[in-house]
């Protein structure tokens, strides 16, 4: 038995030497605007111009370390704007031959890579109105997922990566330490896949994602699983890049047992959104005039489809637009940003006035 806890403890200890890590660093960072935003919300105000002043502010905490055999690994966390506790966290173990894994919630998701990739100056149109269902494109999967990407590759002169990513609950709440996927099973596993090519100025991302939806919303039902996607291609030329994206979003068909097809019923979108699917395109062009001074504009298209029930008639296709001027000028740790955006059929309602909005921000980083 002492024989037997000797050679465990020199195991051990061999163990630790063998793997064990340079000293490491801790870096803080963070930022905070200041925004003075105003306009017209047919839905929200009823078409009255409303004005106001907001801030928001983040602060992350970022640890890093190498190993012996050159891993390296890092691990971070960040804030609410309210400070009120943490909103995301993340593993990093990067190797030097064998690409980079990635475990966390709140961020890290393979789909931030690939949703709204066109140039924008200042903020992603989803950023600006949480009408832009591209923004949902694979969400589900930032929670609770582990990741890995592959080493660069190289072939033919064209630089090629590839994410791959898995959730064993794809759900859209964040687990803690030690926790299950809980919540009301109606969400089984969820994958994702996206690979990125580029050549020169050339750059094109290809990205799709899956998770089971595993509860039949009533008796007989049939449940279909929800599917995302999105792709987009950019290029960048001296100091002008242009970019399009296309998005589509498929919650999952919840079909009846009268209608084996899913043509009959209503599809439910998560998180409160409307029902149905969506299918998207942005189009986008930024120019640098110095190195501090820029400006970009972008237009989205949104098509939603209700797929409502057929027996009380068929809802027509109502598609949202949206454009933006954004400017933006830095002056190292100060920034001046703003935006102006116009949208039609906000919240896909042909009946709602358009909605103008403007915002100006002042925005520091440390």
């Amino acid at each position: 038995m002492n024989n037997f806890k000797k050679v465990g403890l020199t195991a051990l200890a061999g163990s630790l030497v063998a793997f064990s890590a340079h000293a490491g660093e801790l870096t803080v960072t963070g930022g905070a605007n200041a925004t003075y935003k105003w306009g017209k919300d047919a839905t929200a105000n009823h078409g009255n111009t409303s004005k106001g002043i907001g801030t928001d502010k983040d602060v992350a905490f970022t640890g890093s370390g190498e190993l012996d055999n050159g891993t390296t690994f890092t691990v971070g966390t960040a804030t609410l704007d309210s400070q009120s506790g943490l909103t995301s966290g993340y593993i990093t173990i990067t190797t030097p031959s064998f690409g980079s894994f990635l475990m966390g919630h709140s961020t890290g998701g393979v789909a931030g890579k690939y949703d709204e990739e066109v140039p924008q100056v200042y903020e992603q149109l989803s950023d600006v109105s949480s009408m832009v269902s591209a923004n949902k494109v694979g969400d589900f999967m930032d929670n609770n997922h582990i990741n890995y990407t592959t080493p660069a590759l190289e072939f033919a002169g064209v630089g090629i990566s590839v994410d791959l990513g898995y959730s064993p609950q794809a759900r859209d709440s964040v687990v803690g330490d030690g926790g299950t996927g809980g919540g009301d099973g109606t969400y089984g596993a969820g994958k994702e896949a996206g690979v990125t090519l580029s050549y020169e100025g050339l750059k094109a991302g290809f990205y799709g994602a899956e998770r089971e939806n595993i509860t039949p919303t009533g008796t007989g039902d049939k449940v279909h699983d929800e599917f995302n996607g999105a792709w987009y291609v950019k290029y960048s030329f001296g100091p002008v890049a242009i970019g399009y994206s296309e998005s589509y979003l498929d919650s999952g068909l919840a079909a009846t047992s009268t209608d084996a097809l899913g043509t009959n019923a209503a599809k439910t979108l998560r998180s409160g959104a409307s029902d149905g699917f969506f299918e998207g395109e942005q189009i986008g062009i930024a120019f640098n005039v110095n190195e501090n001074f820029s400006v970009s504009y972008s237009e989205s298209e949104e098509t939603y489809d209700e797929q409502s029930d057929l027996s009380s008639g068929d809802t027509a296709d109502v598609s949202m637009k949206m454009d933006a001027m954004q400017v933006a000028y830095s002056m190292g740790g100060m920034s001046i940003k703003a935006y102006k955006m116009k949208i039609e059929n906000p919240f896909f309602d042909e009946d709602a006035e358009d909605t103008n909005i403007t915002e100006i921000a002042l925005g520091l980083a440390f």
